[in-house]
């Protein structure tokens, strides 16, 4: 009955922008935490031990200007979901392949990040399905992307695309992808070679 109840506690912490690092005390019970919300602070992540967050499934460090994560996060065995949006980072370490259950990663503003590299890295997640990767300043479809076997969800808003992605076709599995507020002109889109097994938004 304990386990049944742990596995269906969800609790998020919101922390406020003027989130002092000492307040990381008030986590006293860690391992009852799946959902946890750290966006908007300055908090310091080395203070927080992310190996006791044993059941924890969603993760957001949104807007935390961050520059390299610690390498206690990439022990988090549960983990489907994690906000990395409106960071400062340059490229996403070799530990981050060991985050075998996640699906989800959100990496949108990130505009000094290695996108190549940075995909590499992220090929070797067999679960990852949706990643979002809105306002980076891409400007072409890099083609480590295309080692992203498993990838359902692609989003590529509020970029600086100015042809359609080529061999898009090779993510077998994709069935969402959005393209909206790039500078693809619609003339230069060859329709006839893209097979429509999933959703298109321009």
């Amino acid at each position: 009955m304990k386990n049944l109840l742990l596995q269906c506690l969800i609790i998020t912490l919101l922390f406020n922008v003027n989130t002092k690092a000492q307040n990381t005390t008030i986590l006293s019970s860690p391992e009852t935490i799946i959902r946890l919300d750290l966006s908007g602070n300055t908090i310091d992540l080395e203070k927080v031990d992310f190996s006791k967050f044993v059941n924890l499934e969603y993760l957001s460090l949104k807007d935390d200007h961050l520059k390299e994560l610690p390498k206690e996060l990439f022990l988090l065995k549960k983990l489907k979901t994690l906000d990395l949006s409106g960071n400062d980072f340059k490229v996403l370490p070799k530990d981050f392949s060991k985050l075998k259950t996640l699906e989800k990663l959100y990496l949108n503003d990130e505009k000094n990040l290695d996108l190549p590299q940075s995909l590499v890295v992220l090929a070797k997640l067999p679960n990852l399905k949706s990643l979002y990767l809105d306002n980076d300043r891409i400007n072409y479809m890099p083609r480590e992307m295309l080692q992203l076997k498993n990838l359902e969800y692609l989003s590529l808003r509020q970029n600086a695309l100015k042809e359609f992605p080529k061999n898009i076709n090779s993510l077998s599995h994709l069935k969402h992808l959005y393209l909206n507020e790039n500078s693809i002109p619609l003339d230069n889109v060859e329709l006839k070679n893209i097979n429509f097994g999933f959703e298109i938004d321009f």
